[in-house]
């Protein structure tokens, strides 16, 4: 874990002892600090309270709208400032000198946050990995997995009870144990997704014909007959006429 340090008489201290510890800068004032963590953007700062032209509680001040990814363990002489520094979410106040055995779990509790950082920043990188995936393809469970198919692919979804009927191009099909209104609640924003009866949900580019014989009908791609609720007959034809 990478970190910053601002006392010159700690860092042998921290090397000697804690072997996964890198010290990567020394600051002698504020000054300094805040220019090394802009330049070593460290996990970890060990900040001195006490310090020339102004105290280690106003770190805070200079990174008004900044994204803050550093932790600090505040370092101090005087026990006064706790409640201060605590308010600032640190991980932890150090009274001088420093003690070896109050230093370690200050440490180790730095670690375990870092860690889960790291965790959550790449699930949440890999969320809209998934999320852009999505745009263009639709994840199916089935018994052994899940299968991921372009929206391309699906010619249309037919309730059965519970569970769900894909048929995908190539006279495929897959039963998943979801209900139709999971995945129209999914493609409600994909715009090539009809419902055009409360038991199917087509894809329009799969349409190949429209048949008035004893009702309404679509034919789809694969000759599966559709039909067209009385609901949906009027608004369907009128989509047609409009953009036909």
């Amino acid at each position: 874990m990478t970190q910053l340090k601002v006392q010159v008489n700690q860092r042998d201290q921290l090397q000697e002892n804690h072997s996964n510890i890198d010290v990567t800068g020394i600051a002698k004032n504020g000054k300094e600090g805040l220019e090394l963590i802009a330049e070593l953007k460290p996990d970890l700062i060990f900040l001195d309270i006490e310090m020339p032209k102004h105290s280690g509680l106003q770190i805070m001040d200079f990174f008004n709208n900044q994204e803050v990814t550093f932790q600090i363990i505040f370092i101090t002489a005087y026990n006064q400032y706790a409640i201060e520094a605590f308010k600032l979410s640190a991980i932890d106040y150090l009274l001088k000198p420093l003690d070896v055995e109050e230093l370690k779990p200050a440490l180790e509790k730095a670690i375990q946050i870092s860690k889960q950082k790291n965790i959550n920043t790449k699930l949440e990188d890999l969320k809209k990995a998934f999320q852009q995936l999505s745009l263009n393809k639709i994840a199916l469970e089935i018994p052994k997995g899940f299968i991921f198919v372009s929206h391309d692919e699906v010619l249309y979804f037919e309730a059965d009870g519970m569970y769900t009927k894909v048929h995908l191009q190539n006279n495929k099909s897959e039963l998943i144990c979801k209900p139709i209104k999971h995945f129209v609640d999914q493609l409600e924003n994909n715009a090539f997704f009809y419902k055009p009866h409360r038991s199917y949900l087509i894809n329009l580019k799969h349409i190949k014909e429209l048949s008035k014989k004893d009702g309404y009908f679509l034919v789809m791609e694969n000759n599966k007959t559709i039909p067209v609720s009385k609901e949906k007959k009027e608004e369907f034809i009128k989509i047609i006429q409009e953009v036909f």
